[in-house]
């Protein structure tokens, strides 16, 4: 799993990579602003000069998570794991047995933001759109594989993906394989073009 970059010592960075760290582990509506500030060593003041609000830090956290987690870690490793559309599309389930066996296994914090923030918020839509990110790398990969509407399977792909989750933060931590064995079927059963 990524950590959260650390580009030297300044104020904005100490503050996003303390916040990363908790709203990764706890949400962002479980963490006060209070908490990031002592925790990064940064005044109050600091953090509103870098950050207007808490939601402005939150979509920032946002933007870091998915270059860290989705695009630095998750896809990179589905992508070092399997040479093939096909491979890469059921290594997701692979990387994620593994994260799923951590200690400190937190979910996702695209969906945890999602359902913590209110319906028409900043914050809400910003989780949404890393979300649709994650379908347009299922999407490429189907159309890759060959796939009949390529969109359509990656809405059904990722369903299974964030089930397998969800799953796992239940205690489940064979979700990833049970979850992969669905997603080989699907896989098998979907028309190609």
């Amino acid at each position: 799993m990524p950590k959260a970059i650390k580009k030297g010592s300044d104020a904005r960075e100490r503050l996003l990579s303390t916040a990363y760290r908790l709203f990764s582990a706890q949400g962002v509506e479980q963490v006060g602003v209070d908490t990031i500030v002592a925790r990064s060593g940064c005044a109050k003041a600091s953090l509103y000069a870098h950050f207007p609000s808490k939601g402005d830090l939150a979509l920032a956290f946002l933007e870091r998570r998915e270059a860290l987690w989705t695009r630095g870690w998750l896809q990179a490793e589905v992508l070092r794991r399997a040479k093939t559309a096909d491979g890469q599309l059921l290594a997701f389930f692979d990387v994620f047995d593994g994260w799923f066996q951590q200690r400190d296994f937190e979910g996702c914090s695209f969906v945890n933001v999602m359902l913590e923030s209110s319906p028409r918020s900043p914050v809400r839509r910003a989780a949404t759109r890393h979300l649709a990110n994650i379908r347009d790398i299922l999407r490429t990969l189907a159309e890759e594989a060959g796939l009949a509407d390529a969109a359509r399977f990656a809405d059904a792909w990722h369903m299974l993906m964030k089930g397998s989750i969800v799953s796992a933060g239940e205690g489940n931590l064979q979700a990833a394989r049970t979850a992969k064995r669905a997603a080989k079927l699907v896989l098998e059963g979907w028309p190609r073009r």
